[in-house]
């Protein structure tokens, strides 16, 4: 049985993060959009102010995964929430429970800190993750449509504030 650790990634984990999301990336079919570097990882996520946090999951001692997340807010609920932001086991780790485990300390992240709910998106075509998900008691929230706002209609927007 392999050994798993989850530990909060630190600043020198920069480029390890970055190389799992283009990896990520790539399994989504989305290489060509990641645009981040280093420099915009350790700002925004070991800044003054950081926006997200990391957890990095390890497989015998070796970094296997991570899970990216911040925090969101449920007015219904009247409280903060947990948004998973990206998941991602190397292909080599997976069916070691590294994934179950992230997932896991990030329920506990969630309890801890009062928080309602922990949520996140899926690509529809992603049957193993769905499946996987499905296997936690994770269900899909079938009335809601993501939207999106970015390059020019977000600017031209934002010129239209008042």
């Amino acid at each position: 049985m392999p050994t798993l650790q989850i530990r909060s990634a630190q600043p020198d984990d920069v480029a390890l993060i970055l190389d799992f999301i283009r990896e990520l990336a790539a399994y989504e079919k989305l290489a060509e959009q990641v645009v981040a570097d280093p420099a915009q990882l350790t700002q925004h996520l070991f800044g003054a102010r950081p926006f997200a946090e990391v957890l990095i999951g390890e497989v015998d001692g070796q970094a296997a995964g991570f899970a990216l997340f911040f925090h969101n807010f449920s007015t219904f609920l009247g409280k903060p929430g947990i948004y998973l932001e990206d998941l991602y086991v190397r292909p080599a780790a997976r069916g070691a429970g590294l994934g179950k485990a992230l997932l896991g300390k990030l329920a506990s992240l969630v309890v801890e800190r009062g928080c309602g709910r922990l949520e996140w998106l899926v690509l529809d075509w992603n049957e193993p993750a769905i499946g996987f998900y499905q296997t936690l008691g994770a269900h899909p929230l079938k009335d809601l449509t993501v939207y999106r706002l970015t390059g020019s209609a977000l600017h031209e927007l934002a010129k239209k504030s008042v």
